[in-house]
């Protein structure tokens, strides 16, 4: 069972406690959850999103690790010179 998403209340700023509560909600992927089930999805549809999704973290793995390797500094091996 998830762990419920719980805000504190400081000083009794509830606007502050609420706009907490929508970030971490957000984060956690709910209300994207709730947009897709609020309608039926057939079976292949579902596959469709399912694939798609995969593809596109996919690519967003594969820019991250070509942001790193451009990032990365190697260092320079001294070359032997043959006399």
């Amino acid at each position: 069972m998830p762990n419920p998403l719980e805000v504190n209340v400081y000083d009794g700023d509830i606007e502050k406690a609420f706009k907490n509560l929508k970030k971490k909600m957000a984060l956690e992927g709910i209300f994207k959850e709730l947009k897709r089930r609020r309608y039926f999805e057939k079976p292949s549809q579902e596959k469709k999103r399912k694939r798609e999704e995969a593809e596109r973290r996919r690519l967003k793995k594969l820019r991250r690790l070509a942001a790193q390797n451009r990032t990365r500094k190697f260092s320079a091996k001294p070359t032997s010179k043959s006399r």
